[in-house]
């Protein structure tokens, strides 16, 4: 996977990177910037407690990244300024890199970069590393090599049709498969009621 941004930036989101710095102050404190809008703590003449809330501050920075796997190459977009006596094509998945000079000992800097820049940056080291993305529809890697696709599930048979329930006088719905309704039974009393009025008929 050859990254190529910034020569295609329609086909890559630009990369992202944080930077952690410790300042230091003319009434010799120092304060902790970051690149993103973080709540810092105020100025300071504890310098090492500063620089142990810039490593973690990087490093909570880093559990929240998500790399982006259609991300740009930072190193590319700054030129391969960092490895200006090494030229590679940038190439490979999207990791990213924690960059701190124990020497100077005031910078953290994350960056989404690809895997070819990654070990030609000096003071650097992956962090993580970006996560494929899940297969398009139709395009699961046995199509891509010509294999047929599986078979389809059997259906799954119909569910037997049941008969529309039958209105009742007052516009209540009642099931289909009860017995007569209140009209068959009414008939049926009144007849039961002649045939026995006409047995006994009138006497004498």
């Amino acid at each position: 996977m050859a990254l190529t941004y910034p020569d295609a930036p329609s086909a890559r989101r630009p990369g992202r990177c944080w930077t952690i710095r410790v300042v230091g102050h003319r009434d010799r404190t120092a304060s902790v910037t970051c690149s993103s809008a973080c709540v810092m703590p105020p100025r300071s003449r504890d310098l090492a407690a500063l620089r142990r809330f810039a490593e973690a501050h990087a490093a909570a920075h880093a559990r929240a990244a998500a790399v982006h796997h259609d991300a740009a190459c930072w190193c590319r977009r700054e030129r391969c300024a960092l490895h200006e006596g090494t030229r590679v094509n940038c190439a490979g998945t999207v990791v990213l890199v924690l960059r701190h000079d124990p020497a100077v000992a005031q910078v953290w800097t994350l960056t989404e970069v690809c895997s070819a820049c990654a070990p030609l940056m000096p003071h650097a080291r992956v962090i993580s590393r970006a996560v494929p993305p899940p297969p398009r529809d139709g395009e699961r890697e046995g199509e891509r090599e010509g294999h047929a696709r599986p078979p389809s599930p059997a259906p799954v048979p119909a569910s037997p049709t049941v008969a529309p329930p039958r209105m009742v006088p007052g516009g209540f719905s009642a099931p289909a498969n009860l017995g007569p309704g209140p009209e068959r039974v009414g008939t049926r009393r009144r007849a039961t009621t002649r045939r026995r009025g006409r047995a006994e008929g009138p006497t004498g």
